[in-house]
């Protein structure tokens, strides 16, 4: 009889996430008793010790580590499994997560969700924010089931399906004290390379990472999110490409100047993406909700907060 068990690799899986055994009690709703319990039992079984004691933080063994490397992969496919079985009984998936480009609202897709809750309410919803690479990588990865507004073209190898939904352009803006406002004529390499860009990270964490617009060598500030990026642009700490919508309202009120460069940005669409071959309710009710481009439209125009 095997002596590992899914309720076991996930009770070391949380402690070994959450540093603690009582952290891991409060995230499963156990007492302490019983986690300390499974893993005395555990290691019992294995023979092993899989856990380090510093007072009240633990941390894995060698032996600890080899066993959730695979462990973890068991648990996501007994999860998968789950979630199969789920949607051949009812249809609609227990769980679907929408990936977001950073430079969209989420807000805006309020009448949306408030929508798909009136039809699906026993579907948990979660929404992602990702930059760049990392929308894509959050679909290849199965982090996501959908992405919405993802910027650019998808990565190599296939093994998911895209439509473009809206195109967005772009403007190379700085505040009004900024150094590179006060130049009339169009911007060259040179003048961009004595001042501070500000860039997004990209959140890809295994895809190649994106870099839009940078010079070799640039001096950048790296944020996580075109929200940030915006605020430190119009607070005068650097320069950037930002979308023409998100940037508007201020050019014509004076808190941003638009600036001509030698190099300027192409205009980027957006893209709807779901994985080649997979079906459930929600996914088909989501893209023939996104199918239109109206809603991300609406999610480009709100712009900053």
């Amino acid at each position: 009889m095997l002596k590992l068990s899914l309720d076991a690799l996930l009770t070391v899986d949380t402690i070994a996430r959450r540093g603690s055994f009582a952290a891991a009690a409060k995230e499963l709703f156990r007492v302490p008793s019983t986690i300390s319990y499974t893993v005395a039992k555990l290691e019992e079984d294995l023979g092993v010790q899989l856990f380090e004691r510093f007072g009240p933080r633990v941390a894995l063994t060698e032996a600890g580590e080899e066993l959730l490397k695979e462990g973890r992969y068991l648990l996501k496919a007994a999860g998968d499994l789950e979630r199969r079985v789920r949607r051949v009984a009812s249809g609609w998936e227990t769980e679907f997560t929408i990936a977001i480009d950073s430079m969209l609202d989420p807000c805006a897709l309020m009448p949306d969700v408030q929508a798909f809750y009136e039809v699906a309410d026993q579907t948990r919803l979660r929404l992602l924010k990702e930059a760049l690479s990392g929308t894509w990588e959050a679909l290849l990865d199965r982090r996501a089931d959908l992405l919405v507004g993802a910027a650019g073209s998808g990565p190599s190898g296939g093994g998911y399906s895209a439509m473009p939904l809206a195109t967005v352009s772009f403007a190379f803006v700085v505040a009004p004290g900024h150094p590179l406002a006060g130049i009339d004529r169009a911007l060259s390499k040179a003048d961009l390379a004595a001042c501070r860009a500000v860039s997004v990270s990209d959140s890809a964490r295994q895809l190649q990472a994106r870099t839009v617009g940078l010079l070799f060598g640039q001096d950048t500030l790296a944020v996580p999110d075109m929200q940030t990026k915006y605020d430190y642009q119009r607070a005068g700490l650097g320069f950037g490409f930002l979308p023409e919508p998100w940037v508007r309202e201020d050019v014509a009120e004076g808190r941003l100047v638009i600036k001509t460069v030698d190099e300027p940005k192409p205009d980027e669409t957006l893209h709807l993406a779901w994985r080649t071959g997979e079906e459930g309710a929600a996914l088909a009710w989501w893209k023939a909700r996104m199918r239109d481009g109206a809603t991300v439209t609406a999610m480009l125009q709100r712009g900053p907060r």
